[in-house]
């Protein structure tokens, strides 16, 4: 049984938009409660377990709106019809984030003096071999399961119920989406950004593999580039 591109499933849609969007608005919730991110929360063991139990329960909900229908072709979990072409497209996904990501970066200076890398606080700014463990656990969680899921959640199942209304309001919406559930506002517009390439890179290789090595990539090279260049936060 494969996957109809063309066929429409409002309900369905309808409950993955009430889901993003409850996922946003707890976000965003969250972020101008004015708690603060502690600052070692990449060094805490606790943090890495969190992440995995969100991941999970983000996962068991698209699974369950996604029942019934065929698995592999909804969540676009099938092979890119040529690997070397869809690894082009990769890297050339990473360069178009990055110079996007310095774009908005300069342009956001002009009006506010926080850095838009800095918002979320997840990657920490110096190494710490004593705990290196638990920051492996944090590596793991944040390069691995985080993008897999999401890519399941947005470039998987959201993708494939917006498609059949147009590819690029599918690339748009779930890129739009996506980068409002992080609920931060000076990032929001690299986020979103991060978040149309990758559907871009999606509805070009039919695949959500190479956005999972995309998003993967990218989360692994901030952690790792936050500990070895001086941190602005």
């Amino acid at each position: 049984m494969h996957a109809d591109p063309a066929a429409r499933h409002p309900g369905r849609l309808l409950a993955w938009l009430v889901f993003v969007l409850a996922l946003t608005g707890l976000n965003y919730a969250a972020r101008l409660s004015g708690a603060e991110t502690p600052d070692d929360l990449a060094y805490r063991y606790s943090s890495s377990v969190a992440a995995v139990i969100q991941f999970g329960l983000m996962l068991g909900i698209a699974l369950l709106i996604a029942r019934g229908l065929p698995r592999r072709e909804t969540f676009g979990l099938v092979r890119p019809r040529s690997w070397k072409r869809a690894l082009g497209l990769v890297a050339l996904s990473l360069v178009t984030i990055y110079t996007i990501s310095l774009v908005v970066v300069q342009a956001l200076s002009l009006f506010t003096d926080e850095n838009p890398t800095c918002e979320q606080g997840l990657a920490p700014t110096e190494w710490d071999e004593s705990r290196a463990g638990a920051f492996a656990a944090f590596f793991v969680a944040v390069v691995f399961v985080g993008p897999f899921v999401e890519e399941m959640t947005y470039r998987g199942l959201g993708f494939t119920l917006i498609a059949p209304f147009g590819t690029w309001t599918a690339i748009l919406a779930t890129g739009v989406l996506f980068g409002a559930a992080h609920g931060l506002l000076v990032a929001l517009p690299a986020l979103v950004a991060f978040g149309i390439v990758v559907g871009w890179l999606r509805s070009r290789t039919e695949s959500i593999y190479p956005t999972v090595l995309v998003h993967g990539a990218f989360n692994g090279i901030a952690l790792v580039a936050a500990l070895l260049v001086s941190s602005p936060c």
